[in-house]
């Protein structure tokens, strides 16, 4: 699947594009919040909490195909595999959307996070082939500016198209998003890994790889700190609509408000952008999760014991905040793991994807079977997850 030698794509156009492949998966899971009790009408009327399983299947897929694209791209390119990752990611929301069942909707699920790991993992890869250092932190922070507004957005259009459409559409608005990521690349995304470098598709090659990735102290370290953050995320994602619904009654609002904060907190990627070059990629994370501890702790503090100060207004300042830092997080650990791995960088991008999901998914479950899903809940959970994240990166800067 070779094109013809054509122009550079310019920055900003790349930058774009990068964003739309990390949104992918935002975009597949956001969207399906506001629709889950439909799906559980509609497929499991006798069970209401089952569409919840729509989540974490693709998440597992997601989780299961991380772990396999980046080591693909190494060998094959990152064109063909990520253009191969979306026909399938295409493909099973097709199935998804004429589905009569729920075990057929949860299997198509499953699949499309498979294919939605591909774009997941190799915009990271595509980043590290073209850029070094800082300035690849500074595009990562670019694009998640963009890729913030996915999420703004999407629990407005599952919403919006379930209403005049039912569940199904939303299917349907996956299959373009992915008709249209494609043609984008096919038309104007030249292949970033040229054939000498790279790495042949054996299993000692990729025990290699994997040897080198894991073996290296400051990319584990970081892994941690990213494995943390997520399950920060995950928490919120999977608690954040019921608790809208049952602790303060704004069930109908919640996808304005969910917008609201995605809006507000989409700066910060772009503030990032223009710090990162000045202040360097680890003390943003720390001042990040510093930040994020002291509202937690707030938070913990108003809602656990009940003081007056502890309502709508005060979840609303822990939710932004927990976006906002969100955008200082994300980016910077993945360049900071990326930089000394530009020989490895889709198995990298593979481990880190795939460990932190998978780990971040296992974490946020327990916490879950431990605590009850309401705002005190998060605060807490957040403090139980920042505090190793915190200590992990206090590591990685005394073993720099």
């Amino acid at each position: 699947m070779q094109a013809s030698p054509r122009r550079e794509m310019p920055f900003g156009e790349f930058v774009a594009l990068v964003a739309l492949l990390m949104a992918t998966v935002a975009f597949s899971v956001d969207a399906m919040l506001p629709v889950l009790l439909p799906i559980s009408a509609d497929l499991a009327p006798g069970a209401p909490h089952a569409g919840h399983a729509v989540i974490t299947v693709f998440m597992a897929g997601l989780g299961l195909g991380t772990f396999v694209m980046g080591p693909l791209s190494d060998a094959f390119g990152r064109r063909r595999v990520i253009l191969s990752g979306i026909a399938v990611y295409m493909l099973a929301s097709l199935v998804a959307a004429v589905s009569g069942d729920m075990t057929t909707l949860l299997a198509a699920r499953f699949v499309q996070g498979l294919g939605a790991s591909a774009p997941r993992v190799i915009s990271q890869a595509l980043v590290r082939d073209l850029y070094t250092g800082r300035m690849m932190a500074r595009v990562l922070s670019f694009s998640v500016t963009i890729f913030t507004l996915v999420p703004a957005v999407a629990p407005l259009i599952g919403n919006t198209l379930t209403g005049f459409f039912g569940w199904r559409a939303i299917f349907w608005a996956f299959v373009l998003f992915g008709a249209i990521t494609a043609l984008w690349i096919f038309l104007r995304r030249d292949e970033t890994l040229p054939p000498e470098r790279r790495r042949a598709l054996t299993l000692s090659a990729l025990g290699q790889a994997l040897v080198i990735v894991l073996a290296h102290r400051q990319v584990r370290l970081y892994l941690a700190a990213l494995t943390f953050s997520f399950t920060i995320m995950l928490l919120w994602i999977s608690s954040i609509a019921a608790i809208f619904a049952l602790s303060f009654d704004r069930a109908e609002s919640f996808p304005l408000w969910f917008a609201f904060a995605a809006l507000l907190s989409a700066p910060s990627s772009l503030i990032n952008a223009r710090l990162v070059l000045r202040l360097g990629m680890e003390r943003l994370v720390m001042g990040s999760l510093l930040v994020q501890g002291a509202v937690s702790l707030l938070a913990l503090a108003g809602f656990g014991l009940e003081l007056p100060f502890a309502g709508f207004a005060l979840f609303m300042l822990f939710m932004l905040v927990q976006f906002f830092a969100h955008g200082f997080l994300i980016g910077n650990l993945y360049a900071l793991a990326l930089e000394p791995m530009g020989h490895v960088a889709g198995m990298t991008a593979s481990v880190m994807g795939g460990v932190s999901t998978v780990g971040a998914a296992g974490t946020a479950a327990l916490l879950t079977w431990l605590l009850n899903g309401t705002p005190t809940f998060l605060a807490l959970a957040s403090i139980l997850c920042l505090l190793p994240a915190m200590a992990v990166m206090l590591m990685a800067r005394r073993g720099a």
